[in-house]
């Protein structure tokens, strides 16, 4: 066996300090348009009569703290490998997902508890221009949404796409807000409770996205093998390196940003230990070229015998 590991310390960096300025700019991004939100949504709920709109404020004050723990975890992942964790901080981004997760999971409990609370208790109907205000917050979250979501394809962050699908969740709220708010205006008297069912089944979507949130920060720490795509990129880019005649086992983990993987590649059983050690470092750096992404690559190579 021949394991070498190699590292272009150089081009990783740039590719490391690019993607989390995109990702700051994005969780700044969240950071005031949330807290902007949560104000407005406040307010028109309170005067509007609208308990679904409150609870639209609740997910959306959520939102802002669960943005600075991602704020935070982003900051953290990316500092440098060090002597205690030489493939670097990355993990503390899918931990950081997990808190966010829980923030969800709370704000619909809260959400949930108050709904059942108000279509118990007899109350006004919702003011017209609170469907003025809902539109609005929904055309601004779905955009919020396709922002960071490209943003966070783009770097590979999962507490991004955690962030992103906050966005999501929260238009989606705000559309059974409107739904709820609409049904209780025209139908009139007898259904002001309306309102409070559709903040009722916002919190049940809210829980359903926290879960599609948690699944995929969980397969990170536990390293599943799920990245089919970068693994059909790495089979191809090593198939254009002189020397490698095939590549057999692929396993590829995710810390952070970045994906460290170990390759089996086959080589000619005849050539001679340095000539395969060339090709092992020839093949690591064309991998690293090819897909800035890659941190640690670790390559064994083994004797074709055919």
């Amino acid at each position: 066996m021949l394991g070498l590991y190699s590292h272009k310390a150089g081009s990783i960096e740039t590719i490391v300090v690019n993607n989390n300025k995109i990702a700051l700019g994005a969780i700044y991004f969240s950071i005031i348009g949330n807290l902007l939100l949560a104000i407005i949504k406040g307010i028109a709920g309170y005067f509007g009569n609208s308990y679904a709109l409150i609870a639209d404020a609740i997910e959306s004050t959520s939102d802002v703290f669960s943005s600075f723990l991602v704020l935070f975890g982003l900051k953290y992942a990316n500092r440098p490998a060090d002597k205690n964790h030489p493939y670097g901080h990355g993990r503390a981004e899918p931990l950081v997902t997990f808190l966010v997760v829980g923030f969800l999971v709370a704000s619909a409990m809260v959400i949930a508890h108050d709904a059942i609370h108000y279509i118990q208790t007899p109350h006004e109907l919702p003011k017209p221009y609170t469907l003025v205000v809902l539109g609005t917050i929904i055309a601004w979250k779905e955009f919020s949404y396709r922002r960071v979501i490209r943003k966070s394809k783009q770097t590979h962050s999962s507490s991004l796409k955690a962030d992103a699908w906050h966005h999501r969740s929260d238009a989606i709220t705000s559309v059974a807000a409107f739904i709820g708010i609409s049904v209780a205006m025209f139908l009139g008297k007898g259904y002001e409770a309306a309102d409070d069912w559709a903040a009722l089944l916002a919190s049940l979507f809210i829980l359903y996205n926290a879960y599609l949130i948690f699944r995929p920060a969980l397969g990170e720490i536990m390293d599943e093998n799920v990245y089919e795509s970068m693994e059909q990129r790495i089979r191809a880019v090593a198939a254009t390196v002189n020397g490698i005649v095939d590549t057999e086992k692929c396993y590829i983990r995710k810390s952070g940003m970045i994906y460290h993987v170990d390759l089996h590649a086959t080589v000619d059983a005849n050539i001679t230990v340095k000539e395969g050690h060339a090709i092992s470092h020839l093949l690591k750096d064309t991998l690293q070229r090819e897909i800035p992404e890659l941190g640690n690559v670790l390559i064994h190579i083994e004797p074709n015998e055919e």
